[in-house]
């Protein structure tokens, strides 16, 4: 088989420079954009990025094609494009990539959050986007990482398995197929249904920083957040939300894994419960909380994760009335409408589609009217 050579990645953030030199050490031809010049400026002088990583793993001068802010420029030999930018964005991304697209391109948002990967298709759609391309999504992000200059980044994990789905799903094995060369962490995640609902970041990030919003501001985050700030009352709350998570994800036929189930899987730690079990992670203990409230935690899980349950949920007349409260507090503390601006059914555009077509949609991507 031949592999694809030509990747692009759009984003030049932690995640995006460290998937950006990764890739070029790994022998790809690639492409950094970014929309703003002036944070990539060095990587296109020095043509690279310098990449330090974890005892064996991947490190030194990944010499890349070049770093542009130039969309045009940056889509034209691309034959996988990688989106490594807040969930936030990529309804942004999607609009600014469209007129650009060639057929048999193949697009992975890194990671999709909630629904990202139907965001990003109905997005494409009301642009008139005619290019025959996949778009796929990421259940969680491949590497924990951090930018340690403007041409530096530092890859602390890769982890071992990380369930991606195209949309629609009857393509997941194109894209596996494509990148299982570089990434064959990537492994088959059923459909983006699973990939959004299984998204445990919405039932851990806002609820926990809203919950000790005091605490924070207070001491500008100087304490264990999951340790010191999952008191057992919280995780009473945690697990009011992930119960909401589950039974949502049971509407439309899915078997979403428990936050105790997921903390098994993820690092094969035990509890009775979810604040015993949150305890038990040795993982958590050091890990500080957000040091103010302005935080991805709140304006990127909230809208693009917490919303786009609730919404389905309320859809489907299922009880959301944790998450609810939840997005509303976030609402206050912002002063924002998380609603308007969140991936609700409607701007995802499967309002009023029955649980049948939704699945449909998600699995062989059965043309409905996305309005």
């Amino acid at each position: 088989m031949t592999y694809p050579n030509n990747y692009t990645v759009i984003g030049a953030g932690n995640g995006g420079k460290a998937m950006t030199a990764h890739l070029a050490l790994m022998g790809k031809n690639v492409t950094l954009y970014n929309r703003t010049f002036s944070h990539i400026e060095v990587i296109a002088k020095r043509k690279g990025i310098d990449l330090e990583s974890y005892p064996g793993g991947p490190q030194g001068f990944g010499k890349i094609d070049k770093a542009t802010s130039d969309i045009a420029e940056a889509l034209e030999n691309a034959e996988v494009i990688m989106v490594v930018v807040p969930s936030s964005g990529h309804s942004d991304v999607a609009s600014i990539i469209s007129p650009h697209l060639k057929d048999g391109q193949i697009i992975l948002l890194n990671p999709g959050r909630t629904f990202g990967a139907i965001e990003f298709d109905t997005t494409m759609k009301r642009q008139g986007c005619k290019a025959d391309v996949i778009v796929s999504e990421a259940e969680t992000f491949i590497y924990a990482s951090r930018s340690d200059g403007p041409a530096q980044a530092r890859i602390f994990r890769i982890k071992e398995a990380v369930p991606i789905a195209a949309l629609p799903a009857i393509k997941t094995e194109i894209v596996l197929k494509a990148i299982e060369d570089v990434y064959p962490q990537f492994i088959e995640g059923h459909d983006v249904l699973h990939t959004g609902l299984n998204n445990m970041g919405a039932i851990f990030h806002p609820a926990l920083t809203i919950l000790n919003a005091g605490r924070i501001e207070s001491t500008h985050g100087d304490f264990e957040f999951y340790i010191d700030g999952v008191t057992p009352s919280v995780a009473l709350v945690l697990e009011s939300l992930d119960r909401e998570r589950v039974t949502v994800a049971s509407a439309v036929g899915i078997r979403a894994r428990t936050a105790l189930e997921w903390l098994e899987l993820a690092y094969n730690v035990h509890g009775k419960d979810l604040h015993e079990a949150i305890h038990n992670q040795t993982g958590y203990y050091g890990i500080k909380a957000p040091s103010t409230l302005s935080h991805r935690y709140i304006f990127e899980d909230v809208p693009m994760s917490l919303v786009p349950i609730a919404s389905l949920g309320k859809q489907y007349g299922i009880s959301v009335r944790a998450m609810d409260s939840i997005i509303r507090l976030a609402c206050i503390i912002h002063k924002t409408d998380y609603y308007r601006t969140g991936r609700t059914v409607e701007k995802l555009g499967i309002k009023d589609l029955s649980i049948s077509e939704l699945k449909d949609y998600a699995k062989e991507g059965l043309k409905f009217n996305l309005a």
